[in-house]
């Protein structure tokens, strides 16, 4: 047992070795250190790249903003304070906490100069991702810090840094800052700032766990004592910023569980021949929750909407409110455009049912193929559709049922005026066109 255990225990070691193709020490912090200055270059490359990431927000491009955070150099200054806090060296912490601070100020100055400047201010997704962190930037931060620090401890250097820097975007946050500070929406320009903060310390913090695990050398003697205090703080430091990503992604949670019971409870409950849905809302503010719908068409009973609202509770709403325009309140609200957009999806939906001519008929024309067939034996084929036929000389529409048969033996105008008579009782039409090939 023991040599099974002993084996397991030698192979966790190899396998998870951080020692293979280690750098040298001396020159693993040269390198850090090196990075960490802020001047000449690194200013001016900042500077292209800050307003690069500004453009992409402001047009919500992707590609863009990654472009940008490849060509940032700011992971320097981070991974220099958690380099210094790992080995003691308070002139590296110094250095860096400074060039960090003198980046993060030029960066909030170059985009707010960008979004004073540009015509567009209306925020983008881009833009609004980046100002509502969650405990899961922490982890991506965190992660991210793991990955770049043992990247940087290798003597070949890989491509993680790019990557790195792309997922943990640390410049897309100071840019949203820019743009609250231009706009003077100061949530903006916190909750940017405090995602900026997030990113940078858990990112200091996975570098200074690898330097201890690691065992780099400390440049100077600490006491005991001087060593606890300096982890306490850190420790108080990291708990004070986790606890509110913590409560902010708790909320996202519970309002993305919220919009898809909404979303199924709307589905599902309501249909109604001749009442469409056009507009949705799901408004998820603190403990209000808050169904609104916008309907068209004839207005449902009040007795209708009590039962709608009596069937919440199965799809885990109890606790939310339903609101319901219609009629003359739904004038009020009308949207055109959302009105186009709900029979546009309608018809996509109707369109993608079935690609098959015989899932095409109409329900009627199914229905009614054995009688048609028992009344008129020589019917070969025919059509049933309801039809728009417009008059050349107004703009006045008649909508009525259009029947084209075709027959193997002659049809005559009593037998035409039977089918016609019955296909009006049959299919409860207004009027009946027939047309006989």
């Amino acid at each position: 047992m023991k040599q099974i255990a002993w084996a397991i225990k030698r192979f966790l070691q190899d396998r998870f070795s951080l020692s293979e193709d280690r750098g040298e020490e001396q020159v693993i912090i040269e390198s850090i250190r090196r990075d960490a200055n802020f001047r000449g270059t690194n200013v001016w490359t900042l500077i292209f790249a800050i307003f690069i990431a500004s453009i992409g927000l402001n047009v919500n491009s992707t590609a863009v903003i990654i472009g940008a955070m490849l060509i940032s150099p700011l992971m320097g200054p981070i991974m220099a304070i958690g380099l210094s806090i790992g080995i003691n060296d308070f002139e590296l912490l110094k250095k860096g906490a400074k060039n960090l601070l003198i980046a993060a100020g030029i960066s909030i100055a170059t985009s707010s100069l960008y979004f004073l400047v540009t015509p567009l201010h209306e925020a983008s997704s881009e833009l609004l991702a980046r100002t509502n962190p969650t405990v899961w930037d922490v982890f991506i931060a965190f992660l991210g810090g793991l990955a770049g620090i043992v990247a940087g401890t290798r003597r070949e250097k890989s491509n993680v840094i790019p990557g790195v820097a792309i997922a943990t975007a640390l410049m897309p946050p100071l840019c949203t800052a820019g743009f609250g500070l231009a706009t003077g929406q100061w949530l903006y320009f916190l909750g940017a700032l405090y995602l900026f903060f997030i990113n940078s310390l858990f990112i200091c913090l996975a570098t200074l766990l690898i330097v201890k695990r690691l065992r780099f050398h400390k440049v100077e003697f600490t006491s005991p004592e001087r060593e606890k205090r300096v982890s306490r703080y850190i420790l108080i430091i990291v708990t004070l910023t986790i606890l509110p990503s913590i409560y902010l992604a708790y909320r996202i949670v519970q309002k993305t569980i919220f919009e898809e019971n909404a979303r199924k409870y709307v589905h599902a409950e309501f249909h109604f021949p001749k009442t469409q849905v056009v507009t949705r809302n799901y408004i998820f503010d603190g403990n209000q929750r808050t169904i609104e719908l916008l309907l068209v068409g004839y207005p449902l009973e009040d007795w209708q909407i009590d039962s709608l609202r009596s069937r919440l509770p199965e799809y885990n709403l109890q606790d939310a409110r339903l609101v319901v325009h219609q009629g003359l309140d739904a004038k009020q609200k009308i949207d055109l455009s959302a009105i186009k957009a709900s029979v546009l999806e309608e018809v996509y939906a109707n369109g993608q049912k079935s690609d098959s001519i015989e899932q095409r008929r109409p329900p009627e024309a199914i229905e009614l193929l054995g009688e048609l067939k028992a009344l008129y034996p020589s019917i070969t084929t025919y059509a049933l559709s309801e039809a728009v036929f417009n008059r050349a000389d107004t703009t006045v529409q008649d909508t009525l049922t259009l029947f084209v048969g075709r027959f193997s033996a002659p049809v005559s105008a009593v037998q035409k005026q039977q089918l016609a008579a019955w296909l009006k009782q049959r299919t409860q039409s207004d009027s009946v066109k027939i047309i006989v090939e």
